[in-house]
């Protein structure tokens, strides 16, 4: 999974960053278009079913799943007419899976806003816009001799052109493609993906509070969600990077001493964790693991795949020479403390090629090649 992370500058941005990476890669300052090279970093998701798994296996190595985020060139206004350093950004973005718009919500004196006031909104408009600009100047830059091929009756053509200009239809309305992707057929769907449009890729928008933001977090999720009917994951760079070199006992009472000036001491407290879970979902990724003496291993898959596809992750030979899966449930797996346990308690199925893999399935893959 490959995920740009793309908004203004000044938005705590690349702070962001350094807290998700664990490390202080990015160079983050209070003046714009402060980050030129793309920062990147592939991050551990952190799943305690992990850490589980290992200490009931006696593992050696445990292994995460993880992703690739990309901190890039910041983008403003007019980017898509290649002014500053928008033009780089742009064309970089295009073979991403999706994209993380990181949104100010933070009031800081000290931070100078490009646009001078804090507007969430128009700054999510701004963005868009190029976005928007940049894929029809595209589209338009391809619809012409398509046109003229579709005339004379080429068959990739006729796939191409009705395609991509029921997408310039929804562009020039500023619509995000990706919004009106169920108007569009498989075959047109399939057909526009060789052009990687950039707002034909999910987007997921990191709303950047302030510490104390974080109790009313659900409150502002919410608010978001409801005007732009999209992903949203709540986050604090400032709050994460004073995390950054806590353990994990720290980082849990520190999170707890937050959670106890809220008016609710039940509420939960957002993490990149969350963000990158988001991220996760709106992909339609899962995991699942394998785990023994040797080695404990979430394994990244897309939800409803086979057994074989899934053995596949792990070994193209495990795929095509796949014989059966050994399957047991994570829950029953931890209950009865490993695999013995869940033999003799009847809890591993044997499974076959047409088995849908589910999320927290642990499994051992029979083949022969």
């Amino acid at each position: 999974m490959k995920i740009w992370i793309v908004w203004l500058p000044n938005v705590w941005k690349s702070t962001l960053f350094n807290a998700l990476t664990k490390s202080y890669s990015a160079d983050a300052a209070n003046f714009p278009f402060c980050t030129i090279e793309p920062n990147v970093w592939i991050v551990d998701v952190k799943d305690l079913r992990i850490d589980k798994l290992s200490e009931i296996s006696n593992t050696k190595t445990k292994i995460y799943a993880n992703t690739k985020f990309v901190d890039i060139a910041w983008l403003v206004k007019w980017a898509s007419k290649w002014e500053g350093l928008g033009n780089k950004f742009l064309a970089n973005i295009r073979e991403v899976d999706a994209i993380v718009q990181v949104v100010r919500y933070f009031k800081d004196s000290e931070v100078v806003h490009v646009e001078w006031s804090i507007d969430p909104f128009r700054d999510i408009e701004i963005i868009n816009t190029e976005l928007i600009f940049s894929d029809l100047e595209q589209i338009e830059s391809k619809l012409p001799s398509l046109e003229k091929k579709f005339k004379q009756k080429d068959k990739e053509a006729e796939k191409l052109y009705p395609a991509l200009s029921k997408i310039r239809e929804f562009l020039v309305k500023w619509k995000l493609a990706y919004d009106v992707a169920e108007e569009l057929s498989d075959e047109e769907k399939k057909a526009i993906m060789q052009y990687n449009l950039l707002t034909f890729k999910p987007f997921i928008y990191a709303i950047n509070v302030e510490e104390q933001n974080l109790c009313e977090a659900e409150k502002i999720k919410k608010e978001f969600w409801e005007k732009l009917n999209k992903p949203i994951a709540i986050v604090s760079a400032k709050f994460e990077s004073e995390l950054i070199e806590l353990t994990d006992e720290e980082k849990n009472e520190f999170i707890s001493e937050i959670k106890s000036n809220c008016s609710n001491p039940e509420v939960k407290i957002p993490t990149l964790d969350d963000l990158i879970k988001v991220a996760f979902d709106e992909l339609w990724l899962m995991y699942f693991f394998t785990t023994g003496e040797k080695e404990t291993r979430a394994w990244t898959v897309k939800k409803n795949s086979t057994a074989p596809q899934c053995a596949g992750a792990i070994h193209t030979d495990f795929e095509r020479g796949f014989i059966k899966a050994e399957v047991v449930n994570y829950e029953k797996f931890v209950e009865y403390g490993g695999w013995n346990k869940s033999k003799e308690k009847w809890l591993v199925k044997l499974e076959w090629k047409d088995y849908i893999v589910q999320d927290w399935d642990i499994i051992i893959f029979r083949f022969n090649v």
